[in-house]
């Protein structure tokens, strides 16, 4: 055998067995989100005790397996569990097949529970039509293709389709082309399938968006949030931000912290959920003080103005989440750097109280200091 065809067979059976190590994780965190989907909708029609917890029934349930130190099953994982379940029934040929040591709902009751969610679906805009779960699917491709294809978090995209035809389009073609859950989300909130209703020549205009798919890395997969919590992997800094955005935050944390001047290290990389969309403050900190959060965003590159709106979203979610009695409004600090200059940015956040912003100014670090802080430091 030469050298260089060793170094290719090396090559090529690293990366085949890590995507299918991968599609593997994927196949088994969507089939268990749909069971915890199966088991909720089954506990809301013949839960013994049902009664108990009524319309909380997921918050109480999220508050239990959270005290179990489950991690990712807050109240609105649980609602698309159940959401994801509903939408996705022919799934459960697939359970039924690849897990038959485990103890779920029999086929029977996934079939009953399907036909009374279906008896209230409206499928059309014209009037109600109630279809059986062999024809409602007829469109789809088949399920383990999609297993095979689609990760969780493309299954939520998909759900979010107020059709079966629609979501039928938007499953077809992201298979065709491969598509990332970034371009599925893309193309969903561009109504591309009503662009294509319009056309005239749809087969161009699918063509033009299939034509050339983004590359999808391993790498890339298994930073999905989904992955993470399923796999028990540790959430830092090193899944999503490279070698010099990582010792600047290190920096960043111990001069801060070295200030003496009140500041208390509170979290790293801050994950914020809306939905399924998931951002990160790269630090946070509390400060005894001035009574307010301190909320950190770094950027190893020229201030731009999207900056300032997604600190304005970062400092908007922690007035109405993280705020507690006697907090002041948290304080945003973007740090930024260009080719001729260092530019440091406040972002008040909205705090009209001039005795605050006075102590405010004296507290935290000045201008000058941080500018040559982040010169030194780059």
């Amino acid at each position: 055998m030469e050298f260089n065809k060793l170094v290719s067979s090396i090559e090529s059976i690293n990366v085949n067995l890590r995507r299918n190590a991968v599609q593997a994780v994927n196949q088994a965190l969507t089939i268990r989100n749909w069971l915890i989907g199966a088991y909720i909708v089954e506990y809301e029609q013949h839960g013994e005790d049902k009664a108990k917890y009524g319309d909380y029934l997921l918050k109480s349930l999220s508050e239990a397996l959270i005290n179990k130190g489950l991690k990712g099953f807050t109240e609105r994982s649980l609602e698309l569990h159940r959401r994801f379940y509903i939408a996705y029934p022919q799934i459960s040929k697939t359970v039924s097949s690849k897990l038959q040591h485990i103890d779920f709902i029999d086929k029977a009751q996934i079939a009953m529970t399907l036909s009374s969610q279906l008896q209230n679906s409206v499928l059309t805009g014209a009037s109600p039509i109630v279809l059986t779960i062999s024809t409602l699917f007829k469109y789809s491709p088949d399920i383990n293709l999609m297993l095979k294809h689609f990760t969780f978090s493309h299954f939520l995209e998909l759900i979010k389709a107020d059709t079966p035809v629609k979501r039928a389009f938007y499953e077809i073609n992201a298979i065709k082309g491969n598509w990332t859950v970034r371009q599925l989300r893309r193309q969903m909130e561009s109504l591309l399938y009503e662009r294509t209703g319009l056309s005239t020549n749809k087969e161009a205009l699918l063509a033009k968006i299939t034509s050339a798919p983004d590359d999808i890395s391993i790498e890339d997969t298994i930073r999905d949030q989904y992955i993470l919590e399923f796999t028990g992997l540790k959430e830092c800094s090193e899944y999503s931000e490279n070698d010099l955005e990582t010792a600047l935050l290190n920096n960043v944390q111990e001069f801060l912290l070295e200030l003496g001047t009140g500041f208390c290290f509170e979290a790293r990389q801050k994950r914020i959920s809306i939905g399924t969309e998931h951002d990160r403050i790269d630090l946070v900190f509390y400060h005894r003080v001035l009574k307010c959060h301190v909320l950190i965003d770094l950027k190893t590159r020229a201030f731009s103005n999207a900056d300032a709106g997604q600190m304005n979203f970062y400092l908007n979610y922690f007035k109405d989440n993280e705020m507690k009695d006697g907090d002041n409004a948290p304080v945003g600090l973007i740090l930024c750097t260009d080719k001729d200059d260092v530019k440091v940015q406040y972002a008040l956040g909205g705090m009209d109280n001039s005795l605050f912003i006075s102590r405010y100014m004296v507290q935290l670090p000045s201008e000058e200091s941080l500018i040559e802080f982040i010169k030194r430091n780059i």
